[in-house]
């Protein structure tokens, strides 16, 4: 057997804390577009990093209207593709080209 040292101190050291654990940056979110979610939200979510799939139930101009422009304005991008409102954040571009 070889001899091995293993400084588990310094291993602890590179450990993620809670905090990090809670960063879903590049995550994908699942969620329902029915006007029962604040635009607030849909906002902060898209913010933080996360790209959000919505299953849009109703009009997807009259439910987007009040986060779709701010989203916008800050980078990120939307594209409606089949009954579906696809939300990224800034700095992830959503590829339509094989639309």
């Amino acid at each position: 057997m070889s001899n091995f040292d293993l400084d588990l101190n310094a291993v602890e050291d590179h450990l993620p804390d809670e905090a990090d654990e809670e960063d879903l940056s590049g995550a994908v979110e699942l969620g329902h577009l029915d006007g029962s979610t604040s635009d607030e939200e849909w906002v902060e979510t898209v913010m933080s990093g996360r790209i959000l799939v919505l299953n849009v139930e109703g009009d997807v101009n009259e439910l987007a209207a009040g986060f779709a422009r701010e989203i916008r304005n800050e980078g990120g991008g939307l594209v409606h593709f089949r009954g579906f409102l696809i939300v990224s954040p800034p700095g992830i571009e959503i590829d339509t080209d094989r639309v």
